[in-house]
């Protein structure tokens, strides 16, 4: 049974091709990497092998096109992440598929977004990733219970390592498989069969037919938009209303977030702006971030510096480079306005979301050297430990929902569409602080 099908995900809809076999054991859905889609030969090429083992598929696109085209939506982990949970949602909820076990089946970055999407949902029986890049999702590995196996082509350098590090960092029943002489995109004869064949062994084993009422369920919050949050989370800090108060906003995504909360309590609207710092060769691969192109503040994760063994020359470098990105963008945000002097003020910093709290860290620290009276963090969600985490760093966190099961900031709104820099700016020219009510 072939089906072309529409999945709806945040504002767009995603589209797919699923096939279900005659007497299926399960259904593979299948995240694509960087510059590809469901019509990929190589996927393609699996997931025939795969119906000829009685397991259906699902390829679909995780980006739209214009998506796609933003090459940083490309290596958004969590934003992939969250488009696959959709799908395995969608997939949930049609009659056909309900009671069927569920594989993830993963190249290049889409291994990270299976297998961060698989660490969330218990119901995944199998992942396999195909030359992927599993280790763009470390934080998570080790909360991942489906039997994964990580299939590298032989000659592929540097994935290797990459591989054998995340393989390091499962917890679950695990498996490495090299294929001998293979590439990154396996195009060498019989590498792909190869493939081909141990996806159908690890997923035919693995995958068997469950009931629904086996699922492990869970009631959250779903937001159904950044500015829905954000409303939400101003009633939480009315106490502020009117008084002496600037609200700031992580951008992008913290925008739509902070101008509801600046307009419910008649404050102006600023931006904090922090910039990742990327290791040597993998820039999606933080080793801290750097805020406030005056002030400029920089914090580190040691661990991966270690790892990786980053001199400080290459640190030094990378600061300087990513705060003359703070400044363009302060610049390019502010349209030549300056900037809302913070000192002896309630400063709240507003974000859409926190996954692992580096980047807000940062934030926290260069709006702390502009001597606010007094610093407040507010978000609408976030992993109960990283709040913890967060807690020396303001004098008081706000945040409405700490869930247990936590891989991606997007899971928890139904859209999440990447705000763009226009976004931005609009926001802000709509709030000015001329236009502000009067502060106490």
């Amino acid at each position: 049974m072939t089906q072309q099908i529409s999945i709806p995900s945040d504002s767009v809809r995603l589209e797919g091709e699923l096939i279900i076999p005659q007497d299926a054991v399960g259904v593979v859905l299948f995240a694509h990497g960087s510059g590809s889609g469901r019509l990929s030969p190589r996927n393609q090429f699996v997931a025939e092998a795969l119906r000829n083992a009685r397991i259906g598929t699902l390829l679909f696109d995780l980006l739209t096109e214009e998506e796609a085209a933003d090459r940083d939506n490309v290596f958004d982990i969590g934003f992939l992440a969250h488009r696959l949970s959709d799908a395995t949602s969608w997939l949930r909820g049609r009659r056909e598929t309900r009671d069927c076990s569920l594989g993830y089946f993963g190249a290049s970055t889409g291994a990270a977004a299976a297998l961060a999407a698989a660490a969330q949902n218990r119901a995944v029986r199998a992942v396999v990733s195909r030359g992927g890049r599993p280790d763009l999702a470390l934080r998570h590995l080790a909360d991942v219970r489906a039997p994964t196996l990580l299939i590298v082509g032989g000659n592929d350098y540097g994935v290797i390592e990459l591989n054998e590090q995340a393989y390091r960092a499962l917890r679950c029943e695990k498996s490495l498989k090299i294929v001998p002489g293979a590439t990154h995109l396996f195009e060498e004869a019989g590498a792909l069969e190869q493939v081909a064949e141990l996806a159908s062994d690890w997923f035919a084993r693995h995958l068997k037919t469950q009931g629904a009422s086996e699922l492990m369920t869970r009631e959250t919050m779903v937001y159904s938009t950044r500015a829905q949050a954000g409303q939400m989370l101003a009633r939480r800090l009315m106490p502020y209303a009117n008084q002496n108060v600037v609200v700031l906003g992580v951008p992008r995504g913290g925008l739509p977030v902070a101008k509801e909360v600046a307009d419910a309590l008649g404050a102006p609207l600023d931006v904090v702006v922090v910039r990742k710092l990327g290791a040597p060769g993998q820039p999606e691969l933080g080793i801290g971030a750097v805020v406030d192109g005056d002030h400029p503040r920089a914090i580190f994760n040691q661990d991966i510096i270690e790892h990786l063994g980053v001199s400080d020359e290459y640190i030094d470098a990378e600061i300087a480079r990513q705060l003359k990105e703070v400044n363009r963008r302060e610049s390019a945000y502010r349209g030549g306005r300056a900037k809302i002097p913070l000192m002896g003020k309630i400063a709240i910093v507003v974000d859409d979301g926190i996954a692992t709290g580096s980047s807000i860290r940062a934030a926290l620290r260069g709006v702390h050297r502009q001597k606010p009276k007094r610093l407040v963090l507010a978000v609408p969600v976030a992993p109960a430990d990283t709040i913890e985490a967060l807690r020396t760093e303001a004098d008081e966190i706000v945040c409405l929902e700490t869930p247990e099961d936590f891989f991606a900031v997007g899971q928890f709104y139904r859209d999440f569409h990447q705000v763009t820099d226009d976004e931005v700016r609009t926001i802000l020219q709509t709030k000015q602080p001329a236009g502000a009510h009067p502060q106490a």
